[in-house]
């Protein structure tokens, strides 16, 4: 874990406490061709340094394969979702022969080739089939939110090419699985919501209550990731899992350091300031 992810886990932990609530950890191992053996733990013990342990057992999505594969199915007799013949040279060549590229945070807006059918192609992936119906959402921290799916993502991916369920689904069958009441998470997720509540409403699912929470930026402004050489927190000791855990609790707009000669957890002073800046505005709003 590093930095963001701290304060991403402090945040949540905080919402929970401060609603009275159950915090739930998830190993979101679903790509499990990208995922190193012994991590999951070794992120584990960084939350448990840090006095953040799970009120449930941990739920890993690598164990958790047949659900997905239930709620796909579920999409696919109701049509819902459908089979794509796809690559993303597929993608890339339909743009450049209608001569309107549509690209969105790198990525190709998906054009809907294989709407109607796969026109005699081998299927590769399945896609949801989106609705043209904006999606409006309040966010507890950003307030109002709107996105056009259809138009601004396209027929998102379920399954991929190389048979690993989307995190998309994964998250969306999980949430409903655990009762999932409040996601609280990192501000660069935000754009993810419409998909899972458009994912949600298609397979009759309740929706959670969504905070997304200030990103810890590196020095040249970006988000703070292992992609930009983002350093792990270091929990080894009693003193610097103190550190950690004040600098996320300032990245949160919360004060009061932890002292090196106390147990690493989290402050009672932290929830109640939590419970006045996001419990006490949720019931008046």
């Amino acid at each position: 874990m590093h930095a963001g992810s701290l304060a991403a886990a402090l945040a949540s932990w905080l919402d929970a406490r401060a609603h009275r609530g159950r915090w739930l950890i998830r190993i979101e191992d679903v790509d499990t061709q990208r995922c190193v053996p012994g991590v999951d733990e070794f992120i584990l013990g960084q939350l448990a340094a840090c006095g953040l342990q799970s009120d449930e057992p941990v739920l890993y999505q690598s164990r958790r394969t047949e659900h997905y594969e239930k709620a796909l199915q579920t999409l696919v007799n109701q049509g819902k979702a459908y089979a794509c013949a796809c690559s993303r040279s597929d993608i890339k060549q339909a743009y450049l022969l209608a001569g309107r590229p549509k690209v969105r945070h790198g990525e190709l807006v998906y054009p809907g080739t294989c709407r109607a059918g796969l026109g005699g192609r081998a299927p590769r992936s399945w896609r949801l089939r989106t609705s043209d119906t904006p999606v409006i959402w309040t966010d507890r921290r950003l307030g109002r939110q709107a996105q056009n799916v259809r138009l601004e993502v396209g027929d998102f991916v379920l399954r991929r090419s190389d048979g690993c369920f989307a995190y998309q689904l994964a998250v969306v069958v999980d949430d409903a699985d655990q009762n999932i009441t409040d996601i609280v998470r990192g501000e660069d997720l935000c754009d993810n919501t419409a998909r899972q509540i458009q994912l949600q409403q298609a397979l009759g699912m309740a929706t959670p209550r969504y905070l997304h929470t200030p990103l810890v930026l590196a020095s040249d402004g970006q988000k703070l990731s292992k992609q930009n050489g983002a350093r792990a927190i270091d929990t080894r000791t009693r003193h610097s899992a103190c550190q950690a855990l004040t600098q996320a609790a300032k990245v949160l707009g919360l004060s009061g350091e932890l002292s090196p000669d106390e147990t690493p957890r989290p402050k009672a002073q932290w929830i109640q300031a939590w419970h006045q800046k996001w419990c006490v505005a949720d019931r008046s709003a």
